[in-house]
């Protein structure tokens, strides 16, 4: 589904009216309709609702909303925070037309009785739902006096709020709040998600998020050449590929996992495991050969190969040709780095993979997270020879050395970080965080859509790893293989959750839980 900013939603809506013919009103009408439809399934015994509304298109979605509310037999009082006469267009045709039914229509245009003993304060004390239709995404500037005493006096109320098309106060592109800002229950956006929605603090000040259709058509959308996307199960299932009666092992693929290191066995053989559980067929585990024998005995359906490590019990750079001879012979897709350590020859060993599959022709796909990542930190013209078929999945610590930007920086906007270091770099990049964000080399972006804070735990990232890795055995290509295992991946932690908890979830439940999870898609 593509994610849009407000000056792209203004030119579809735009489009779409002028365009195509569809009226303004019309649209508005379909998206109330649509909304109140949300409202009867989320609030069935909510009977008082006040709906408070601005001058603007999303005033005059709220006035829709609240006319088919009062229809359908909700007590609805309508508040105005603009004079009447300010609305315009649309909104004030069906202002006029909520004037014409008789609604309980209130005018805010001061303090005075909208708090304390006022009838305003009596009328919102006594309502079980409220419905903040103020901004919208016409909001400009910071907001002040009398919008921002509503919005905080609202907020403050212990009744749920639902936002139409975002919360009243947010930035719909940088999901900032441009002063006081609606905390919303839930909120219903309109046609498509804005990217203010999806990243924080947006996504937590807009609560549950829904989508609503109302219609744009689909080449009208196109033509604006959208780039940003927010992954769905309806479009990463159909990136699943089928598995023929007639198949074998040998069908699906292999995967070197290049890991492990004294004291750190546990992310070599969550990696390796979640490899097969993502539906590889076969998995070989490159690993320091004083760990086999503990490795051996964890993984029985994966194979291992012991190699030279380093006096600290890491692996070490004369274990590089065997790694390559062994993933060319075998066509065995990479994945390098869960606990390997920094140790200065396995960092070395480290840039001879990535350098020499590039000098021989190797065409060796790689995923590099991790100690994998460190190691590139320390010689950032490696990543220059990794090629379109690599994919790297930092976590925002291990972004800014690869970067050598602070953290905050990067965190101030995470789709246009991730834009523009894939499309420089050249490779698949996965910001792993909330939200986890995908970008291919070709500029296109995927912002995940499934997962939940219980992920915060050692092992999540091992586990994703492994599951790209498993999948990109299969023939998806990188980029594809990329998004789909970060949805993957928190879709199965949702399952998780649902059952027992986020408090206490561990990396392994993930990874046993995801062969239910990949069912899920393909049975779509």
């Amino acid at each position: 589904m593509k994610v849009v900013t407000a000056a792209e939603m203004r030119q579809i809506d735009q489009d779409t009216i002028e365009g195509i013919g569809i009226p303004g009103i019309v649209l508005m009408e379909t998206a109330g309709s649509a909304i109140v439809g949300a409202i009867q399934q989320h609030y069935p015994t909510c009977q008082r609702i006040g709906v408070f509304v601005g001058k603007g298109n999303n005033g005059g979605d709220g006035i829709v909303i609240a006319r088919q509310l009062a229809h359908a037999g909700r007590d609805v009082h309508l508040f105005l925070v603009s004079p009447p006469e300010s609305f315009t267009g649309e909104a004030k045709t069906n202002l006029q037309i909520a004037k014409n039914l008789g609604l309980q229509i209130e005018t805010i245009l001061t303090d005075t009785g909208f708090y304390g003993t006022g009838t305003v304060s009596t009328t919102l004390a006594n309502c079980e739902l409220l419905v903040d239709a103020i901004l919208g995404t016409g909001l400009r500037g910071t907001v002040r006096d009398r919008i921002a005493t509503i919005i905080q006096t609202i907020n403050n109320l212990s009744i749920p709020i639902l936002s139409v098309d975002l919360p009243s106060g947010l930035d719909a592109d940088t999901g900032h709040p441009l002063g006081p800002c609606v905390q919303a229950n839930r909120t219903i956006t309109i046609g498509l998600p804005k990217r203010g929605l999806l990243v924080h603090p947006g996504a937590a000040l807009a609560g549950k998020l829904e989508v609503v259709d109302i219609g744009f058509p689909e080449q009208v959308v196109d033509a604006q050449g959208i780039k940003i996307n927010w992954t769905t199960a309806q479009q990463v299932s159909q990136w699943l590929p089928p598995r023929p009666a007639s198949s074998h092992k040998g069908s699906y693929g292999r995967v070197l996992v290049v890991a492990g290191s004294t004291g750190m066995t546990g992310a070599a053989a969550l990696a390796s495991e979640v490899a097969l559980r993502a539906g590889a067929g076969l998995v070989t585990l490159a690993t320091p050969k004083h760990l086999n024998p503990i490795l051996e005995g964890l993984l029985p359906e994966v194979m291992t190969l012991p190699l030279p490590e380093t006096a600290s019990g890491s692996l070490s750079t004369s274990a590089t040709s065997t790694i390559l001879e062994f993933a060319e012979k075998t066509q065995s897709v990479l994945a390098i780095g869960p606990g390997l350590s920094q140790h200065p020859d396995t960092v070395a060993l480290v840039h001879q993979l990535v350098r020499e599959n590039q000098e021989q022709g190797l065409g060796l796909r790689l995923v590099v997270d991790a100690d994998g990542l460190n190691a590139l930190a320390q010689a950032p013209e490696i990543i220059s020879l990794l090629d379109q078929a690599a994919v790297l999945t930092p976590h925002p610590g291990e972004m800014a050395r690869l970067t050598n930007t602070p953290v905050s920086t990067l965190e101030k906007d995470r789709i246009r970080t991730v834009q523009q270091f894939a499309s420089n770099s050249g490779v698949t990049l996965v910001f792993k965080g909330a939200p986890t964000v995908t970008g291919f080399p070709n500029g296109d972006v995927w912002i995940n859509s499934t997962g939940n804070p219980g992920m915060a735990t050692g092992g999540m990232g091992d586990v994703l790893t492994g599951i790209i890795a498993g999948l990109m055995a299969q023939g998806i290509p990188s980029e594809k293989a990329a998004a789909l295992g970060v949805y993957i991946h928190g879709l199965a932690a949702d399952r998780v959750a649902e059952t027992f908890g986020m408090h206490g979830l561990l990396a392994s439940d993930v990874l046993k839980a995801v062969p239910a999870a990949i069912a899920s898609l393909i049975q779509m």
